[in-house]
């Protein structure tokens, strides 16, 4: 049972991290005058392999929702699935779109692709539109974000704090 239980630790620590990475990730490429196209560029391909690897993580359960989808379903369940559903397709539509109108990294891979002006408007368009769904989607989430990241991050670095000596003197000098 324990093994289990630390089995099912290191996922959830394993999934948040990726789900900060790529979080994190996405604001910077959102922002490609900020950091330039070929930061942008390539960003946007590292965080297409991040979801890859995040939908391989979850595979289990997007299979189990997918058969639970045309049975009963709580209504919060029903939105997220459906949450997760549109940002999958809008991700795409957002990496597709990027690679056609890529400017470096897809000429450094030696591709040289058609321009058509409507990859542009899609890609920024599903850019904000994803904006939105991720906002919803932390929303849907927020109390096993808060959580995790308190079990994982905050609650490791107390104990580390707690142990250190200088930490201990101070306490001491408050009693």
């Amino acid at each position: 049972m324990k093994n289990q239980n630390n089995r099912k630790s290191n996922r959830t620590k394993t999934n948040l991290l990726i789900d900060i990475a790529a979080f994190i990730a996405f604001l910077i490429a959102f922002a490609p005058y900020s950091t330039g196209i070929p930061v942008h560029e390539w960003l946007g391909i590292a965080v297409g392999g991040v979801v890859v690897v995040h939908l391989l993580l979850h595979w289990d359960w997007i299979v189990k929702t997918i058969r639970k989808s045309f049975g009963k379903m709580t209504l919060r369940k029903r939105i997220n699935f459906i949450l997760d559903v549109l940002l999958f397709i809008d991700t795409a539509v957002i990496i597709f779109t990027g690679l056609m109108i890529s400017e470096v990294a897809m000429p450094a891979l030696g591709f040289a692709l058609p321009f058509f002006p409507i990859y542009i408007t899609m890609h920024s368009l599903s850019a904000n539109l994803a904006i939105l769904i991720i906002g919803l989607h932390v929303a849907l989430h927020w109390k096993w974000i808060v959580k995790t990241i308190q079990r994982f991050l905050i609650a490791p670095l107390q104990k580390k704090t707690k142990a250190h000596p200088a930490a201990q003197k101070s306490q001491e000098l408050k009693a």
